[in-house]
């Protein structure tokens, strides 16, 4: 454990703390006037009853017992306790549910249906939790509850029963999946809103009772599945809302017209393997920004934004100061003649400014939120979404998916201008546009978070800054429109916790393993608003899994407070430049 260097703080950088002019006087006030993570916050609102728990009282006999309109069980089979250990956390007995809704033959003549999974404890808690998934789902994934960030406890450890289903398509549909019109309504917001009663009525003829408060969660696509059902079915009381891709659509096409930013800058007719066919190559655009000249940038960016929040310790906590610090034309030195890794040519620095600008059209005009800068960019993830997925990945979701009509997407050759009405468009066959059945209904002015505001409902929302994919600048944006729509009493309803250094749901340089679900019960159920929580890293030895991002010097077990924005973790001045206790939410 290495002491604290360089550990001060300047006028300057205080004042480079102070919240954005953007944010609402009402919720600066708010949010400075709340606990740290030493000590609990003030309740914000009357909270709604305390779940109850039950004793599972069948299993097996649900499969013949339990009836729901478009409903078919395959099984039912109880699991002994320890058989389940998802992170390490050995999960105790409970009975195993698995079926399928809605099943139908698709206008395409592939079978389709809603397959999920339910794990009902034995020893349940009362609550129900609603575990999305991400990427393009088509798979049912362990219902475990897994929750953000790194592999720590989960829901199903907790008490909660917990579903998990595959969005109504298989894997061998995807994205293809996406050419059938209900397929593409499932994906985007259907199967949720087909599931919620159904789960919690089968909830019911387990334990004979429905669960007292239920809650939905998941990170990047799971993430915009809780938002939607926000926005649309607002069936939960608790919403933990990880990497929300609420703009999906815009954000893939923003990877398309990135990857043709940095095509120009790549070696020409280079290709590497397609992640997803080993028998398939894809063109090769990682060598317009090699890992050593991104590290180049990572240490600028440190080496200006670091002691913002009072420390030098690798981590950059005061995200919204750095972005009016930071310069890339002066922070990174440019190449005079060849790229030598200790420089950027002039033309790089121009297609990074404008990668972390945010995508435009051609005219200029931003169709997607920028990027903030973070020294996360230098972790594998960030080239993996920039470089690989952009080519290989957002051009098969655009084009099947996000697009009327469907149709080829050529990710180094396709207009973007021509691109971005066709997520908006319908015809006689899509009824409903990619960018209307993937987003929250009032994302400009999401005044339909009201409902829920006002009969207690909870939102915790986190976002790694070095994401790479969909923009934490986004998220933060989304948080002012929620406050200015709910008159300035936002943080009353929605809480925002950016993670530094983290990239899309997990690993970059970062303390990426923390626990947001029991804070939001707290708040839902106690009316504790959470202010700070306690994050670690996954060094080497984490019984969770090991983040390879972990600088090798820091602690393995470094921890800090994640802080509800826009206060920021500052270095108290002493103590162990390891411990979340010497950092102060300001």
């Amino acid at each position: 454990m290495k002491p604290a260097h360089n550990a001060t703080k300047s006028s300057a950088a205080r004042a480079h703390r102070q919240a954005p002019a953007l944010l609402p006087a009402a919720l600066v006030l708010a949010l400075a006037g709340c606990g740290t993570a030493s000590g609990p916050s003030k309740p914000t609102a009357k909270p709604l009853a305390p779940a109850v728990g039950a004793a599972l009282r069948q299993c097996d006999a649900l499969v013949g017992q339990f009836q729901f309109d478009q409903l078919r069980l395959q099984s039912a089979a109880a699991v002994a306790a320890g058989s389940v250990a998802p992170g390490g956390a050995a999960v105790g007995a409970h009975c195993l549910v698995k079926g399928e809704m809605h099943q139908r033959k698709g206008s395409d003549g592939r079978d389709y249906a809603i397959g999920f999974e339910m794990r009902l404890p034995n020893d349940w808690n009362g609550r129900f939790y609603y575990q999305g998934n991400g990427g393009l789902d088509g798979n049912v994934h362990p219902a475990q509850g897994a929750l953000g960030g790194g592999p720590i406890t989960g829901a199903l450890a907790q008490g909660f029963a917990v579903i998990s289903s595959d969005a109504g398509h298989t894997g061998a549909q995807t994205p293809y999946f996406g050419l059938e019109p209900q397929a593409r309504l499932d994906y985007g917001y259907q199967a949720v809103a087909k599931l919620t009663p159904m789960a919690k009525a089968l909830i019911a003829a387990a334990y004979g009772k429905a669960p007292d408060r239920s809650y939905i969660g998941g990170c990047s696509n799971g993430g915009r599945h809780a938002m939607v059902e926000a926005a649309r079915g607002q069936a939960y009381d608790g919403y933990l809302v990880g990497a929300p891709g609420y703009r999906l659509p815009l954000a893939a096409v923003a990877q398309l017209w990135g990857a043709q930013q940095w095509a120009p800058l790549a070696t020409p007719g280079v290709t590497t393997q397609h992640p997803l066919n080993p028998n398939a190559r894809i063109p090769d655009i990682s060598g317009a920004l090699t890992k050593g000249e991104r590290k180049l940038v990572a240490d600028a960016i440190l080496n200006q934004c670091d002691a913002l929040d009072g420390a030098r310790d690798g981590l950059v906590q005061a995200t919204q100061a750095c972005q009016s610090t930071f310069k890339l034309q002066t922070a990174v030195p440019t190449c005079t003649a060849v790229r030598n890794g200790q420089c950027l040519s002039a033309a790089q620095k121009t297609v990074l400014q404008n990668v972390f600008d945010g995508g435009r059209t051609p005219d200029g005009k931003p169709f997607y939120a920028p990027f903030p800068f973070d020294p996360g960019l230098a972790a594998d993830n960030w080239a993996t979404w920039k470089f690989t997925n952009s080519v290989a990945l957002d051009p098969l979701s655009v084009g099947t998916i996000f697009s009327v009509p469907p149709g080829r997407v050529d990710p180094l050759q396709d207009n973007i201008a021509a691109r971005l009405p066709m997520l908006s468009a319908t015809n006689d066959v899509y009824r409903e546009s990619g960018l209307s059945l993937m987003s929250p209904p009032g994302n400009e002015s999401p005044a339909n978070m009201r409902a829920l505001q006002a009969r207690g409902a909870k939102m915790i929302i986190y976002h790694g800054v070095a994401d790479a994919i969909f923009s934490a600048e986004d998220t933060r944006q989304w948080m002012h429109r929620l406050d200015k729509a709910l008159d300035g009493q936002g943080d009353r309803f929605a809480r925002y916790f950016p993670v530094p250094g983290m990239a899309h749901c997990s690993g970059g340089p970062a303390t990426d393993q923390f626990d947001l679900l029991s804070p939001l019960v707290k708040w839902v159920e106690q009316g504790q608003a959470p202010q700070a929580v306690t994050a670690s890293a996954r060094g080497p030895g984490n019984a969770g899994g090991v983040n390879n991002d972990v600088p090798a010097d820091w602690a393995p077990n470094r921890t800090r407070p994640l802080c509800a924005y826009p206060t920021v973790a500052t270095y108290k001045g002493s103590g162990p430049i390891e411990s979340a206790a010497s950092f102060t939410c300001k």
